[in-house]
């Protein structure tokens, strides 16, 4: 049994009144109630520090552990029963972790209220997810209108080779030096180490207002517990709105190394971008890792342009073992960034102009039924291919480390995926090497949640 303290805290920074519905709602406990979304999401921040990407078995160690949320009349207090005594201090909680379960608070309560239940944000169109995910973001400060283009995008695998990180991390480093901000899925491996690196060359610079952007969403989150550097925290309310964030935030995106959700997010990207409409868009984005990873980019490579065309070879460059250049290479793309969006009178906190379909924003919920029936085949355009494709791994990725998708898994088996059978042959190989490099679990034997039909 896992060590645990109880207490009772004030959330970090402000937060509004609750009113009573509010903590009503986070006090129910049946299907509709908000209450088993914050005490999950309020473990996996309580056990940062502790690497696991099992949802079932971090709720399993600490199925004792609850979270209430008491009002006051000069705000909230939360009662905490049971957590992970890693957390705290002296039987003091640590900062950085209080920050992190208010901003969860602070989304869940905010999604509910003016996201998921008004009828200002119609869901089912494309102008209304975009301005849903702009309120999001503008509700938690992450928007700062007054700074320059800064904010490099970095994705990449949490479980990766002790080389992958260091290197990660020395990108970060070099780009810090070059005054340029982070922003991760928020985790660990390769969403730490840009982060760590750049903090380390802000602090060179004297640049006391450095950004380590954490953007996750629930079913995420304790596979990717925010790591302790991230200094602003964001949780989405699904898959696609967190990746719709990530690309209208971001001012330029670093691809390192990593396994089917690293798959899942390139191809969102990449399907976006070569939709007809953002044929003019600057947004540059670069493939890099060690000289270990050649490998893993060569197949990457070999796998977009036999399903999206040697054209999709445009929109990425591929830089190996090179630190220094990838961060040289990203602070140019990023002045024509600010060029691009000077001349056009675009706004730096937020790309409007980008154009996403809305095979791309609509939730997908990988049961069995909806990944067997995924049209994975080249008889259609290429965006839209990238979009099936990315919900084939985004299927995934839920039958890895999400609950939900975990428990589907145990009850039923593994998803059965169809494709035509060139492309399944090369999904076989793609996923296969993903497995043989250990890219999709962090500890134990990896059993595969799919299989190819």
């Amino acid at each position: 049994m896992p060590d645990t303290i109880s207490s009772t805290i004030s959330p970090e920074g402000s937060l509004e009144i609750l009113s009573q519905h509010e903590v009503s709602r986070l006090h129910d406990t049946s299907r509709t109630g908000l209450h088993d979304l914050l005490r999950r999401c309020a473990l996996a921040v309580l056990n940062c520090g502790n690497p696991t990407d099992d949802s079932v078995a971090l709720m399993e160690a600490y199925q004792d552990f609850d979270i209430e949320v008491i009002p006051q009349d000069r705000g909230v207090r939360l009662k905490l029963t049971n957590a992970p005594a890693e957390a705290f201090v002296d039987g003091k909680m640590i900062r950085g972790i209080r920050e992190h379960i208010s901003s969860i608070l602070r989304d869940i309560v905010y999604v509910y209220n003016e996201i998921q239940t008004h009828r200002r944000f119609d869901l089912t169109t494309g102008e209304g997810t975009t301005n849903a995910v702009f309120h999001i973001l503008r509700k938690a400060g992450t928007l700062k209108p007054g700074r320059d283009p800064s904010l490099v995008v970095c994705w990449g695998g949490h479980s990766i080779s002790r080389e992958e990180y260091e290197y990660s991390k020395d990108v970060g480093y070099h780009l810090g030096l070059r005054e340029l901000d982070i922003c991760t899925g928020c985790g660990p491996g390769a969403m730490k180490g840009p982060m760590k690196g750049a903090n380390v060359a802000h602090a060179k610079q004297r640049r006391h207002q450095g950004r380590y952007l954490g953007v996750s969403e629930p079913g995420i989150i304790a596979a990717e517990a925010p790591n302790p550097i991230v200094n602003e925290l964001v949780v989405m309310p699904d898959i696609e709105k967190r990746l719709e964030a990530f690309v209208r935030l971001g001012h330029g995106i670093i691809v390192f190394p990593g396994g089917v959700g690293t798959a899942e997010e390139i191809l969102y990207l990449l399907g976006i971008l070569l939709h007809p409409q953002n044929g003019d868009m600057e947004l540059p984005v670069i493939f890099t890792g060690p000289a270990d990873s050649a490998d893993y980019f060569r197949r990457i490579d070999e796998f977009l342009v036999y399903t999206l065309g040697e054209e999709v070879r445009r929109l990425y460059r591929i830089i190996i073992d090179n630190p220094t250049e990838v961060a040289r290479t990203m602070r140019k793309g990023v002045d024509t960034v600010t060029d691009y969006r000077k001349t056009r009178q675009d706004a730096f906190y937020y790309n409007w102009r980008l154009n996403i379909d809305r095979h791309f924003q609509e939730p997908f919920a990988p049961t069995h039924e909806a990944m067997a029936g995924l049209a994975l085949h080249r008889q259609q355009p290429v965006h839209e291919l990238a979009a099936n494709l990315r919900r084939a791994f985004s299927g995934i990725v839920a039958g890895n480390v999400k609950e939900h998708g975990i428990r589907a898994i145990q009850a039923h088996g593994p998803f059965e995926l169809h494709a035509e059978p060139e492309l399944m042959t090369r999904l076989d190989e793609l996923l296969t090497s993903f497995v043989a490099q250990g890219r999709m679990k962090l500890a134990g034997d990896y059993e595969p949640c799919y299989r190819l039909a």
